[in-house]
């Protein structure tokens, strides 16, 4: 296999809250190649869209800090840059499309003109140009009317299309490396399918990587090629989306697993994992998922497992495996 396009080594960002030192992401470890889709799972507060946001430079500050850890991007520690650097990557080499298109679409600028203005940052193109490779964008994500849409705003456009629109934007200078933040997130099951289908397209025609975050096992066995499952800001498993699937080995994704209604089957009561995700201000000493694990045994409690290869390609963080 090729070198990564995407490494990232012991990366830790933490927060600042009341005194507190808050370990959002506490010492990952991912690789993302050429052409691939990375799928990062976990439930809410697992430290997910922290880690794309550290990787895009967008921690908030001074509360978020990345203390420790390196992001490699084409053998370039991304830490290393200074703003301006990392402002030349950002949006032209690596794009995001983040969580909710409403909030992330400036209200009062046309669609045209927030598409053009990432094409007019970083390529040397006049305004009419931009806006040509605007509608070009918007027809290439199946939005209509493309030349008429350029002129409205994002409240004029449905969820769906605001969507497009993101992606649009996002894939406007064909980045090497796009993140997409839960970009099914409140889209109906059709919609949902169309955007899957798009990404898929996006890698295929500009052989992009993608790392697609996302709650929603659905989704992730649609489209990954590799899935790295999250919790309280480590990864505790990580493999192909196949060996995810067929041969789950660490007990948090079995419960993740478990947790999807099934159709060959009638339940009365669907399972769920008992308790929540603990407070990343107060982390417990051994194996951070100990608290709701169904197979937890007295040393579990006592010592954090080492994320450890079992098998060529598949990780885990759990002892009893």
């Amino acid at each position: 296999m090729s070198e990564p396009l995407l490494s990232i080594r012991n990366l830790k960002t933490y927060f600042s809250r009341k005194g507190k030192e808050v370990r959002a992401v506490d010492g990952i470890d991912l690789d993302v190649f050429p052409g691939q889709i990375v799928c990062i799972v976990g439930e809410s507060g697992s430290g997910k869209s922290i880690t794309s946001l550290s990787v895009m430079q967008l921690i908030p500050k001074p509360a978020g800090k990345i203390v420790d850890g390196e992001i490699l991007f084409e053998g370039t520690d991304l830490l290393k840059l200074n703003e301006r650097q990392i402002s030349d990557i950002r949006g032209n080499e690596i794009s995001m499309i983040f969580q909710e298109p409403m909030t992330s679409l400036n209200p009062v600028l046309t669609i045209g003109d927030q598409i053009s203005e990432v094409l007019l940052r970083h390529r040397s193109i006049t305004k009419r140009k931009a806006l040509e490779r605007a509608v070009e964008m918007l027809q290439f994500v199946g939005v209509p009317r493309a030349n008429e849409i350029i002129k409205e705003y994002p409240h004029q456009l449905s969820g769906g299309l605001r969507q497009r629109v993101m992606i649009a934007m996002a894939m406007a200078c064909e980045p090497k490396l796009l993140i997409a933040d839960e970009p099914t997130t409140a889209l109906d099951v059709t919609i949902q399918a169309q955007v899957l289908e798009l990404m898929k397209k996006m890698r295929d025609q500009f052989n992009s990587s993608i790392v697609m975050i996302t709650h929603d096992l659905g989704v992730v066995a649609e489209i990954a090629d590799h899935v790295v499952v999250m919790y309280a800001g480590q990864v505790v498993e990580s493999a192909d989306a196949d060996s995810i699937f067929e041969d789950t080995l660490h007990p948090y994704t079995q419960a993740l697993l478990a947790s999807i209604p099934s159709i060959e089957e009638t339940k009365d009561v669907l399972y769920s994992i008992p308790g929540t995700v603990p407070d990343a201000s107060d982390f417990p000493i051994g194996c951070r998922f100990a608290g709701r694990c169904e197979k937890v045994q007295s040393s579990c409690l006592e010592k954090m497992p080492e994320l450890r290869v079992v098998k060529p390609g598949h990780f885990v963080r759990c002892d009893l495996v």
